[in-house]
């Protein structure tokens, strides 16, 4: 569990549909724990037959995250006020409009899905078999790159998830030996200037890595990107801030000293707690 960190920047309470945590309860969790900033990421998306289509509007979820704000600042935790938001391109329209429209201090663009997939069907064992690995993953990368392009986000979400939902038809170590997968992916992040997430939640998933994998985050930086977010990416309460130590010790040993965050109109650098920049790469 991670405990005295700067910032858990993915959160989800009871204002996703797939969660069932009160705000108060991270807060607490976090005041106890020495996690200093919070930002809280409920879902937003677009494509009707999504559970989160318009699960609460913008007006309740602002107002809910501002007011815990206030209750919980005095308390020396600071809560930012963020969404995490379905990125697809049929719905990229809605994505810009729906931004352009409403002030969130902090985003998350994420894929969840891509269009003719059926890799969370009962289909998928033979789909998987019958198709090679490349052409699998294609589509999945092709919209995280778009994603990223598109210049929407402060960051890109759980970059390589869809391992999480092709376990146990293809393994975490198949993606690992076919890099040239996320390598387009990772030059749009690098030169769009967004950010790179460490989602920690896949250390609790049978993926057993963080979404992206350590080695991804290597050849990131490798790449020239400086950029990190890292968030536990929580749905219940014994999510809270699991698998953060390891995502920090990621970022220290892939050179990068410092989280890059957004309060408001403001990006800001968020300096890894000196324990793990003792280890960091020169």
């Amino acid at each position: 569990m991670g405990s005295d960190l700067p910032l858990d920047c993915h959160l989800h309470t009871d204002l996703s549909p797939d969660s069932n945590v009160p705000i108060d309860v991270y807060c607490a969790l976090a005041v106890e724990r020495g996690v200093r900033e919070l930002a809280i990421t409920d879902h937003v998306d677009f494509d009707p037959r999504d559970p989160a289509f318009a699960y609460r509007d913008f007006g309740e979820r602002e107002r809910t995250v501002r007011q815990a704000a206030e209750r919980w600042g005095d308390r020396g935790l600071a809560i930012r006020f963020g969404a995490e938001i379905t990125f697809n391109r049929a719905w990229e329209g809605d994505v810009r409009e729906h931004l352009a429209a409403h002030r969130y201090d902090f985003t998350i663009g994420s894929v969840h899905d891509w269009p003719d997939s059926p890799y969370r069907s009962a289909s998928i064992g033979s789909w998987i078999a019958a198709t090679p690995l490349r052409e699998v993953l294609r589509p999945y990368f092709d919209e995280v790159t778009a994603a990223a392009r598109s210049g929407l986000f402060d960051t890109i979400g759980h970059l390589d998830v869809v391992k999480r939902y092709l376990y146990p038809h293809i393994a975490a170590t198949a993606l690992a030996g076919a890099p040239e997968l996320f390598e387009q992916s990772l030059r749009a992040i690098v030169e769009s200037g967004t950010a790179l997430e460490v989602n920690t939640s896949g250390l609790r998933h049978d993926a057993g890595e963080t979404y992206p994998a350590a080695w991804v985050v290597d050849w990131y930086r490798e790449l020239g990107g400086t950029r990190l977010t890292i968030g536990s990416d929580a749905h219940r309460r014994e999510h809270f801030g699991f698998g953060l130590e390891d995502g920090y010790r990621i970022a220290a040993e892939a050179g990068i000293d410092h989280l890059t965050f957004r309060r408001g109109a403001a990006r800001i650098a968020v300096a890894l707690p000196e324990r793990f920049q003792s280890g960091a790469a020169a």
